[in-house]
């Protein structure tokens, strides 16, 4: 059982084309509850929660609706989706939705304004790392080890494999179709993802399991020595 695709998006079912920028994830409203269980437990009190890769804004949405005292700043590399990223933002109303940033993870320079009145606590990103070139999962690493203080975490949600124990049929499948599909994509080896995290300044993986055979991965910013 799978709850990806690789083309995640399609026009919302009740969007004007004409007037409507509104995209929709349908993996979105499946696994949004079970990641917010785990956002609620790992995430501050309060700051500004700085997702990667937000894709269609849906979860932005529901996590801000749910986390009122938290800041989200969205992002994403694709024009599509900032663009439905605000208008979801937009018929949501919600008041702690920070305007999207286009952000390529893998890029060398990440906006100037994290480092400063946008700085944030936490970070988090859902489903990308398996359908981007490992060169993304290299930049979020770095620049989140660079961007997060001394207890802050990053939280990876979406399929690993691990060295344990074998690839379950679903995500098996999986991955190879998304390296049929692009040879530099493909469900990434957590222990690798985890000697990246390390090299960032980041403490051991805190593992949740999740439905559909999927993981949270809560690594915490270690002081520095």
């Amino acid at each position: 059982m799978t709850d990806r695709k690789p083309a995640p998006w399609e026009p919302s079912a009740n969007a004007n084309p004409q007037d409507d920028r509104r995209l929709r994830a349908p993996a979105a409203a499946r696994n949004r509850d079970a990641i917010l269980d785990v956002l609620r437990a790992e995430l501050p009190a309060t700051g500004i929660v700085l997702e990667i890769a937000s894709g269609s804004g849906e979860h932005a949405v529901h996590f801000a609706g749910a986390l009122p005292a938290l800041a989200f700043q969205p992002s994403d590399p694709n024009p599509d989706a900032l663009a439905s990223i605000s208008a979801w933002a937009a018929q949501d109303g919600a008041g702690n939705i920070l305007p999207p940033l286009r952000i390529d993870a893998a890029a060398e320079d990440w906006p100037a304004s994290l480092r400063s009145e946008h700085a944030p606590a936490a970070i988090f990103c859902i489903n990308m790392i398996h359908i981007a070139p490992w060169a993304a999962a290299q930049g979020l690493l770095r620049h989140a080890g660079h961007l997060l203080p001394p207890g802050g975490s990053l939280i990876l949600y979406g399929p690993f494999r691990r060295g344990d124990r074998p690839l379950e049929p679903g995500n098996a499948a999986f991955d190879a179709s998304l390296r049929e599909r692009n040879p530099e994509w493909g469900l990434r080896d957590l222990n690798e993802v985890a000697a990246l995290a390390a090299e960032a300044g980041f403490g051991e993986p805190k593992i949740v399991e999740m439905p559909a055979n999927n993981l949270s991965v809560v690594f915490r910013k270690q002081a520095a020595r």
